[in-house]
């Protein structure tokens, strides 16, 4: 079995968005070697340019770790098209492609294949079931989720997800590691997550409020409202609103992720007109240069500083407090402090329970309004949020 002090070589498969930025952090978390691997010449080369770069920018600032410089870390990454050579070496293997169940379990069979029968086998899916990725791997007690969060090198979460298998031991190592990789915001949160569901905390909760932004969309198009409006209500210049920062994760890994929420929650979850015409048409956003805005030199083209004043916060987070409530309902956390504290590591913002203790009853007609005005009933609110008995559950 191999434990935390064992685990010197890392592989990330796949060098997306994702991707580059892991193997970034593992370099700077001082792993021996670190192992990159993608199917895509082109992506693999650009993931070493901006990883450099990005090492580069914090050396000049002083964030790496004293006497340690960028081509030192650099050293010790070795990016490679060639699968096993990657994964054979590695005690942890990260996997880090799109968001696509089938593509996950053909991956993970292979790893199995692959791998030493001590390796451990991680996904940074955002929603999907570790279980069903670890099913096809041939040793479903070395699987784990390991979710981490973008920007990596910034935010401190990362959630690490146990499957229906996944052994003790797996599981607590993977936390252990999970605490090396560095935030410059400050010591890594690792959120304990013994029960899995879709989305887990984090992605469980702004998906759900995802029916709101979907829905707010396709309402703006319909009636001209420039879409950096609505951004504006929520976020001033240089800071991104929740378009943006779709755009910035990849319009396709939204849909993806929707459309996984519309197979295992609800059908309502399906991606909206807009996102999915602008999916359809390859605009995903800040990776092909134009989705919602145009990007430019890595940030997204503003025209305006005007405001739509139709974003409705109060309606945000009471969404978020509604699911919150839904996952203390199905035993994925005991208490709603594991939820606000998984929040604000992961999303940088408040989670819904602090303010949700005083609004509750306020929040809880404004989402029986919203369900009437949009017909989307998944919005309507569950018991323990309805009737306040989440109240009881803080410890």
């Amino acid at each position: 079995m191999v434990n935390e002090n064992d685990i010197n070589s890392i592989a990330v498969v796949g060098a997306g968005t994702m991707g580059k930025e892991i193997a970034q952090v593992a370099l700077m978390a001082g792993f021996e070697k670190v192992y990159l691997n993608d199917i895509n010449k082109e992506t693999l080369n650009s993931a070493i340019n901006i990883i450099r770069n990005n090492l580069l920018k914090l050396e000049k600032k002083g964030k790496l770790n004293n006497g340690i410089t960028t081509e030192d870390l650099m050293k010790k990454l070795k990016a490679t098209l060639e699968l096993s050579k990657v994964v054979s070496r590695a005690e942890l293997v990260i996997e880090a492609i799109p968001e696509k169940m089938e593509l996950k379990q053909a991956l993970f069979k292979k790893l199995g294949e692959l791998t030493p029968k001590s390796t451990i086998l991680a996904s940074n899916t955002s929603t999907m079931s570790i279980s069903e990725i670890a099913s096809s791997s041939g040793k479903e007690d070395k699987v784990v989720g390991m979710h981490f969060f973008i920007p990596v090198v910034v935010l401190r979460l990362i959630e690490v997800i146990k499957g229906k298998k996944t052994s003790d031991e797996v599981f607590e190592t993977s936390i252990k590691v999970a605490k090396r990789f560095p935030s410059l915001k400050g010591k890594r949160y690792v959120a304990r997550i013994e029960k899995e569901t879709p989305g887990f905390i984090v992605n469980r909760l702004t998906i759900a409020t995802s029916l709101y932004l979907s829905w707010l969309l396709d309402h703006a198009s319909e009636n001209g409202i420039e879409i950096e409006k609505i951004d504006n209500d929520v976020a001033k210049s240089p800071e991104l609103g929740p378009y943006a920062k779709w755009d910035y994760l990849g319009l396709d890994v939204v849909c993806n992720a929707l459309n996984y929420f519309n197979k295992t929650v609800s059908e309502e979850f399906r991606p909206g007109k807009v996102l999915t015409k602008l999916v359809n048409e390859g605009k995903l956003g800040k990776k092909t240069g134009e989705g919602l805005y145009k990007w430019v030199e890595g940030k997204p083209i503003r025209k305006t500083e005007e405001r739509a004043n139709l974003f409705d916060i109060n309606l945000y987070y009471a969404i978020q407090l509604n699911e919150g409530c839904r996952l203390l309902g199905e035993g994925v956390v005991k208490n709603y402090k594991v939820i606000d504290d998984t929040m604000l590591a992961g999303m940088d913002m408040p989670g819904p329970f602090s303010a949700g203790k005083r609004n509750y009853e306020k929040w809880t007609k404004l989402l029986e309004q919203f369900s009437k005005q949009s017909n989307l009933t998944y919005i309507l609110p569950c018991e323990l949020m309805r009737t306040g008995k989440f109240l009881q559950m803080k410890k």
